[in-house]
């Protein structure tokens, strides 16, 4: 942010400044969700069985991976404010720190994934679908590593605003994934290569996010844009204590709160099993769906959230102040509209993804929330990234804990398995989860915008007594 623009924008100004940013990541992030969707749509073809194992393996990888990967992710508006202060070796001293906990996380996240047990024990799925995910699982423990190296390199390039150079390793990265998945999952009997299934999915998502972090790498060293970072030349930094406690201390909270948020999702999908593949099933492709949605407003949070983390460290707090309601109201405008859209063509959107009328049947009930869950969401969801780039992550947590663990995912097993005998029927199951969790997304969107409201008023009564203490 430079001078000229120390003055509070205009929406206009920030909506121009915001774009850039945003739409990348938009398009980087979509070609990430690709992999599970290219996974849902082909798995779907083989049957019911490959695709509850799906549903539940990815179920289980995302409560590993997203909480892991909200830790390394404190890198982001670290290194946005160091960045924004013209400190640019600085930020390139906190990507060597950041490495060191992504060697820590990797071992321990991929011995979780190696042995699935609580996973499957949480599911109560049979034999034939354990075994499936089990496959699953196994291929995705040996890709956590490259997973978060790659966060690495997607953190900093988020904090130093240069997200095309994300985007186009994660494209080329799906244009990778879909012959692969295609190849792995139907087989190719000519070749000896035999079909796969679920677990042929997990095989090509490893494969490919091993290629993503080793270009990542040759980027980061060759391109002369990172050359004043000075990552390079020195070997790799020692763990510094100092570091290691800044990017923790705002980390921990923040992958805490990424994994209740995405916990309280995927656990429904454990639960959702309980009541036969084909209900799981539907679950899996309007889970699909929502996560799809949810890319635009999370791109709009991680523009809106890197240029007020950039404005802090330039010392120009009304005007990331101002810049980070205009990111807000945009967010939720652009929610309302694509929400209403996909609610009105939700028959349609379905058969996209299976033509097994069972299945379609069990999603459609669950899609008819969309609307009110997407707007929800993407309030929630921009508010957490603004509230990150000032510093503030356990409140956040807090508010998380108790809406979407609380209401949401309890609140649906009470309605979904009519634990006290008050559920409607057509609320029991899956729509009974998809009801509570709308809920629980409602009443955090809520507590977040006013906890983001707080903490604005306060930098704006702190920096107006910074100046008028200055002038006197």
């Amino acid at each position: 942010m430079s001078a000229a623009q120390a003055t509070p924008p205009t929406f206009a100004d920030s909506t121009r400044r915001i774009a850039p940013l945003a739409w990348p990541v938009f398009v980087g992030q979509v070609s990430v969700l690709a992999f599970s969707t290219v996974d849902t749509v082909l798995v779907a073809r083989l049957g019911a069985t490959d695709l509850a194992a799906l549903s539940i393996g990815a179920a289980a990888y995302i409560t590993v991976f997203i909480g892991f990967m909200g830790v390394v992710l404190a890198l982001s508006p670290i290194a946005g404010r160091l960045y924004g202060a013209r400190d640019l070796a600085g930020a390139g001293r906190q990507v060597h720190q950041a490495l060191w906990l992504v060697f820590v996380l990797a071992a321990l996240g991929s011995t979780l994934l190696a042995f699935p047990h609580p996973f499957l024990w949480l599911a109560k799925a049979g034999p034939e679908v354990a075994q499936k995910v089990r496959g699953y699982l196994l291929a995705l423990a040996c890709s956590l590593p490259a997973s978060l190296l790659f966060t690495v390199y997607r953190g900093f390039n988020t904090a130093v605003s240069r997200p095309k150079a994300v985007m186009a390793l994660q494209i080329g990265g799906l244009a990778l994934k879909v012959p692969l998945s295609m190849l792995l999952v139907f087989g190719w009997p000519a070749l000896g290569v035999p079909s796969l299934g679920a677990v042929g999915c997990g095989i090509a998502t490893a494969l490919v996010m091993w290629s993503q972090a080793l270009v990542a790498f040759v980027v980061l060293r060759r391109d002369p844009f990172y050359a004043p970072f000075a990552l390079f030349g020195r070997g790799l930094d020692a763990p510094d204590r100092a570091a290691l406690r800044g990017l923790l201390k705002l980390g921990l909270p923040m992958g805490a709160t990424i994994l209740i948020e995405v916990t309280g999702f995927a656990f429904m999908a454990f639960f959702i099993a309980r009541a036969g593949t084909t209900a799981v099933a539907g679950h899996q492709i309007a889970a699909n769906l929502v996560s799809l949605m949810f890319m635009m407003p999370m791109a709009l949070a991680n523009a809106t959230g890197t240029l007020v983390a950039q404005g802090i460290g330039a010392h120009q707090e009304s005007a990331a102040v101002r810049l980070g309601w205009h990111g807000f109201a945009l967010g939720c405008a652009l929610a309302l509209v694509l929400g209403t859209a996909v609610f009105v063509l939700r028959d349609g959107v379905l058969h996209l993804y299976s033509g097994d009328e069972a299945v379609v049947a069990a999603a459609l009930p669950l899609v008819a929330w969309v609307a009110v869950f997407h707007v929800a969401d993407a309030a929630q969801t921009i508010a957490a990234f603004v509230l990150r780039a000032w510093h503030i992550a356990t409140a956040p947590m807090v508010v998380y804990a108790v809406a979407i663990w609380g209401l949401g995912l309890g609140g649906g097993y009470v309605l979904g398995f009519d634990t006290l005998g008050i559920a409607a029927p057509a609320l029991r199951g899956a729509p009974g989860f998809w009801i509570a969790s709308t809920a629980s997304l409602v009443v955090a969107a809520a507590a977040l915008t006013a906890l983001l409201a707080w903490a604005s008023r306060t930098r704006l009564r702190e920096e107006g007594a910074a100046t008028r203490g200055a002038k006197a």
